[in-house]
């Protein structure tokens, strides 16, 4: 299996498809390893975490140039994979390969993208239609959505999510307890892990993207005090300059996906800890545009425009 998957590797590397069979086996195999991870999965420092990619395959080379190839670097991504960029596929599938070769050095967990209903409307099921002809590779990655661990913990001190907290949850336990197996359910606190925000309000606050909720520097503290956290680290949110630290560097923002939309200009971020928990970020902008197959301007999907 070995020298077949980095076969499979090195193709989508090149950022071309492999076939609908290698898709369900890759599934198969990546499932039988997510299957064993925790809700809160425990990730051991050094380790650089990222944000969102949403399908920018060329960008996502661009971190791997910058940041180190797996396995040579230990990497936590933060969720949403897929969706708004041009090359949702090759991108799920490549990290989903790296996972399958390398389970100890990359971790995935799961953003409010990695959900049947959301890539229906955001791209994810289009592409996946137009590339392979049919929907079966749409529903077996849609299925190991299922399976991605909601959080991940590092060396007890750092807590990763894709979203934000939510007023049902308390501790890292409660998170651990949820049956996360599941679409994204529409509330509730698995929901609110991937769609909720901070902000520089007071507690809690409806949260304008109709999921989730708005949360202030006083709930990070009580998290962080009761779960005896140094750090949320999260993603969801565009940041012009690719990071922000809020609430006296107890929650931190990373976004890894460069001219977002290929449009919005900003630049994206890395986050690198090394073992004794020291934060580095290390910023890029988008790969250069004679190293990106960027389709001509009529063939952009509706939700572009």
């Amino acid at each position: 299996m070995q020298s077949e998957l980095d076969q499979i590797i090195e193709t989508l590397k090149k950022c071309e498809c492999i076939k609908e069979n290698e898709v369900k086996n890759l599934c198969n195999k990546a499932r039988e390893i997510l299957v064993e991870e925790s809700n809160v999965q425990r990730v051991d420092a050094p380790v650089t975490i990222c944000g969102d990619i949403h399908g920018q395959f060329y960008d996502l080379m661009e971190l791997f140039t910058v940041g180190g190839e797996c396995p040579d670097t230990n990497y936590l991504f933060l969720g949403d994979f897929v969706d708004r960029g041009f090359h949702s596929v090759e991108t799920f599938l490549l990290l989903l390969a790296l996972k399958v070769r390398y389970p100890d050095r990359i971790t995935l967990i799961r953003g409010n993208h990695e959900s049947r209903q959301i890539t229906q409307v955001y791209g994810f099921y289009d592409e996946c239609l137009r590339k392979f002809g049919s929907l079966n590779v749409w529903r077996y990655c849609t299925e190991i959505f299922d399976y991605l661990s909601l959080a991940a913990i590092i060396e007890e001190k750092f807590f990763c999510v894709h979203g934000g907290l939510s007023p049902s949850i308390k501790t890292l336990d409660e998170i651990i307890a949820i049956d996360r197996k599941q679409e994204v359910p529409h509330d509730g606190a698995m929901c609110d892990l991937m769609w909720s925000d901070p902000d520089e309000i007071e507690g809690w606050a409806v949260s304008p993207r109709g999921a989730g909720y708005l949360f202030g520097g006083d709930v990070v503290d009580e998290f962080n005090r009761t779960n005896n956290i140094d750090l949320i680290c999260r993603a969801h949110q565009l940041v012009m300059e690719g990071y922000r630290n809020m609430f006296n560097d107890q929650l931190a923002t990373v976004w890894s996906a460069p001219n977002y939309c290929y449009r919005c200009g900003n630049i994206a971020a890395i986050l690198e800890l090394d073992e004794n928990l020291q934060k580095s970020y290390k910023t890029f902008e988008a790969a250069a545009q004679e190293n990106r197959g960027v389709p001509a301007k009529k063939s952009l999907p509706e939700y572009f425009l």
